[in-house]
């Protein structure tokens, strides 16, 4: 099982790692579903851990409906977390019909060659999140989906999340389940969904608060609940 957890500063990201994560998420703006961090702490944080650094590449949180200004902010970001020695970057993209935008995709595959490719939530605001799998599935360059299974919790959406763990179970994408998760019900949502990835914010921070610090107990609590 491997553990992502997002960070917001270099002091999140140093504590992640020391306390038992395996990968990062980096954002800003955590209250508003992640944001892209500074140029500056992107090149902190991949200088002080070793663990797997993936930038949120987000430039407002609008929607996730990008016109042709937003389209050079986000392409231009990906050159940058190139340059800032980031593993992968964390986008997603939507046309007006909520469909997966592919013209932009298309774009942002094109730049993240060695690098891996995290499709975020923004499918969990498809309408139809099982066919987006499916059109995702067709790039070759994104290597994980994170998904609650289109609801707010993962949770309630590990119906929708068993599926597509086994929609893609023989292709590039693994699925990252994230939202809504806790030390409390994660062993049984493993077990069911048959993830082998989960991502963690709130629920290993003090007072399960998104902008509190990461807490030690919490993050070794929650590891005693799977084998990694």
């Amino acid at each position: 099982m491997l553990l992502e957890v997002i960070a917001t500063t270099v002091k999140d990201a140093i504590d992640a790692e020391k306390f038992g994560a395996n990968r990062i998420e980096l954002v800003t703006g955590i209250k508003e579903g992640g944001l892209t961090p500074s140029y500056a702490t992107i090149k902190q944080v991949t200088q002080n851990v070793s663990i797997p650094v993936h930038v949120m590449i987000r430039p407002h949180s609008r929607s996730f409906i990008y016109d042709s200004y937003d389209q050079e902010v986000i392409l231009n970001d990906i050159e940058v977390c190139k340059e800032l020695g980031a593993t992968g970057i964390v986008f997603g993209a939507l046309t007006e019909e909520n469909l997966i935008d592919e013209v932009l995709l298309k774009k942002v595959t094109a730049r993240v060659k060695n690098m891996n490719f995290t499709f975020h939530r923004a499918i969990d605001d498809s309408d139809h999140i099982l066919e987006a799998i499916n059109t995702l599935m067709q790039y070759p360059e994104i290597t994980h989906v994170l998904t609650s299974g289109g609801v707010d919790s993962a949770i309630d959406g590990k119906e929708t999340i068993k599926k597509m763990v086994e929609l893609t179970k023989n292709s590039n994408i693994k699925i990252l389940a994230g939202s809504g998760l806790s030390i409390e019900n994660i062993s049984d949502f493993i077990e069911y969904t048959n993830v082998e990835e989960i991502h963690f914010g709130s629920g290993v921070r003090k007072n399960n608060s998104a902008i509190d610090v990461i807490d030690s107990s919490s993050m070794e609590n929650l590891l005693k609940k799977f084998v990694r």
